[in-house]
């Protein structure tokens, strides 16, 4: 689904990534550990073409981001990639639904398909009876379950999820936890950037990072 070969990232003096090998498989779920400033923020960047390397290849789906113009790149990420970080990103006052739906305002879909498919996305999350809830009417792992719900919406076959329970409670976090092993488990790609070991320890394979290197790849289980 997603292959880095030789990859670097320099940010000024700094080098975030130092030569890194890592393929991510159709329908893995994986979690991406190691110490800040070891690199795996701009691991996840890479990988969903928010970033370009400084050196190297990423290939997504099979396509070489470093030679696709910006267009067909965002288009390449609007219809295979997801992302959810440890911030909802959700807008104040506005339903569960509408929030849903205006991730895919881009795709070019009818406004009744696009509420369409976050009644289903929703519902996939176990959030089908609070499509009319606003924010500040839900819990931490509610919010952090429509944020999720936007994300695969879409059907992206890859969606990397950067700290996504890092500000939940322990509970809303075994929520969320949860619903992204299902995504896994229906055959969407997940990599899950976390420093929490207890959340690395329930995906079926772990990557280390330190020092902008991969320095173990536990594979799969």
């Amino acid at each position: 689904m997603v292959e880095l070969t030789g990859v670097t990232r320099r940010h000024g003096r700094t080098w975030a990534l130092r030569g890194v090998d890592l393929a991510v498989g159709a329908g893995e779920l994986v979690a991406v550990t190691g110490p800040s400033g070891s690199g795996k923020s701009t691991l996840l960047h890479l990988m969903g073409t928010l970033d370009r390397p400084s050196s190297g290849e990423v290939r997504v789906a099979g396509h070489p981001v470093g030679a696709l113009p910006d267009r067909r790149l965002s288009a390449l990420r609007a219809r295979a990639i997801g992302f959810v970080f440890q911030q909802f990103h959700l807008t104040a006052g506005v339903p569960a639904l509408d929030q849903v739906a205006g991730g895919m305002i881009y795709r070019g879909w009818s406004r009744r398909a696009r509420r369409e498919r976050a009644a289903a996305a929703l519902d996939r999350v176990g959030l089908g009876h609070r499509l009319r809830h606003r924010p500040h009417e839900l819990s931490g792992g509610e919010m952090q379950r429509v944020a999720i719900a936007r994300a695969v919406a879409g059907e992206p076959a890859l969606l990397l999820a950067d700290e996504p329970t890092g500000s939940l409670d322990s509970a809303a976090g075994e929520e969320v936890l949860a619903v992204l092993r299902d995504l896994h488990r229906a055959g969407t790609a997940v990599v899950v950037v976390t420093h929490d070991p207890d959340v690395a320890a329930r995906c079926p394979r772990r990557v280390r990072m330190r020092d902008g290197l991969v320095v173990e790849d536990g594979g799969l289980r």
